[in-house]
């Protein structure tokens, strides 16, 4: 692995009837590449609704850093929860599909119709009904903070 790899762009995709989903085609050979397609699947620390998938390697940097806050911290004892007590290894089977665990599944309200996020080195797992309504209100925040002088900026 070159640990060089950065997922991005959005898929829709769908779960299966035994709450499984298959992984587009253009990341299959890169996590293939990475620890023999080894995964963790996971709470997002920050959002509700929302499952982080990562290539073990990349989780495991995560889970290092996380576990060595100080667990005096109820904020960091809930992060390390989040991200390390609810964590789940997974890995693809033949037809690069994931299975996702009823309860994470729970959790993030995901249903028939989801959404496969790549951010950097991780993947974001969505209810699609849950990324719209997040998007909506990230707009209505961004609107509200702009300046007409940044508006007119090209990012």
């Amino acid at each position: 692995m070159s640990g060089n790899e950065v997922y991005f762009g959005e898929t829709a995709i769908n779960l299966d009837a035994k709450g499984r989903i298959a992984i587009p085609t253009r990341y299959r050979d890169d996590i293939a590449a990475q620890d023999g397609g080894q995964m963790v699947l996971t709470y997002s620390a920050f959002d509700s609704g929302v499952l982080w998938l990562s290539p073990r390697e990349h989780w495991e940097s995560m889970r290092d850093q996380v576990m060595s806050l100080s667990t005096f911290d109820a904020a960091h004892r809930g992060l390390q929860r989040r991200l390390v007590g609810s964590a789940t290894p997974v890995e693809p089977d033949g037809s690069f599909r994931i299975q996702l665990p009823q309860t994470l599944r729970q959790v993030a309200g995901l249903e028939k119709k989801a959404v496969l996020m790549g951010i950097g080195k991780r993947f974001e797992i969505w209810n699609e009904n849950v990324l719209n309504q997040q998007r909506a209100d990230e707009e209505r925040s961004l609107a509200d903070t702009v300046s007409e002088e940044m508006r007119g900026l090209v990012l």
